[in-house]
């Protein structure tokens, strides 16, 4: 039986934001809340999401530019707005920043699960799809990994870190979030595997694939070399 979806609710109305992850969690998924765009920075990296429901309008950093700041970061994260009636020019210009739906205010709950539901679906086929970061190229289908064209011969183990970290591509992957993706319950989460496993992932797939931040985890990006300037 395959865990349920773990939702991200971001709003800075306490009635909002409460009711939408009641509702989800009645219809079976796990929610976790946040009221600012800084407390979300903070929950995704404790955590992994499947989704994240965010409000336009937010103290602070705004939902339009912490949508900009996270598709950049994650570009396959899938993210339902919620906006008031008066801020359709808002959702226009959210739309090119690769938005994936929005809502208006007053919205039904029943609505917004549906379409949650809908983008969830469209997410599972795209983890299901090959994976790219420049010339890293991970197919999940056949569980294989190629470096400019050439195979990666890697261990069931190496492979299963390296398609988590492509699936976060971008942010910080906390070790202990690998060790519970990657191992049984009772595996000895103070052993050094983790590392292990990437080093022999740099030797691979290439040393500046996988960058270490200290005492957070790591985090998979695209090296200089292979990073394309338009302009």
């Amino acid at each position: 039986m395959s865990e349920p979806a773990h939702i991200l609710v971001v709003d800075d109305h306490d009635e909002i934001r409460n009711s939408v992850s009641s509702y989800l969690e009645r219809n079976g998924m796990r929610t976790s809340v946040a009221e600012s765009a800084a407390e979300m920075d903070a929950q995704r990296a404790r955590h992994s999401f499947d989704l994240i429901v965010l409000d336009v309008m937010m103290p602070g950093l705004d939902g339009l530019s912490t949508l900009e700041q996270l598709k950049q970061r994650d570009p396959n994260m899938p993210v339902i707005m919620i906006t008031k009636s008066e801020e359709e020019q808002i959702m226009n210009d959210a739309i090119g920043k690769r938005i994936d739906d929005y809502l208006t205010k007053p919205f039904i709950t029943e609505e917004l699960l549906a379409r949650l539901r809908a983008l969830l679906r469209r997410a599972a086929g795209h983890s299901a799809a090959t994976l790219e970061a420049g010339k890293l190229v991970v197919d999940t289908r056949a569980a294989r990994a190629s470096v400019n064209g050439e195979p990666v011969k890697l261990t069931a183990h190496e492979y299963r870190v390296l398609s988590y970290l492509m699936h976060h591509m971008g942010r910080v992957v906390p070790r202990t979030e690998l060790v519970e993706h990657i191992y049984d319950q009772d595996f000895d989460r103070d052993s050094n595997t983790i590392e292990v496993f990437i080093g022999r992932l740099r030797r691979k797939i290439g040393q500046d694939r996988i960058q270490t931040e200290r005492g957070l985890g790591y985090r998979l990006v695209v090296p200089d070399a292979e990073t394309r300037v338009v302009g």
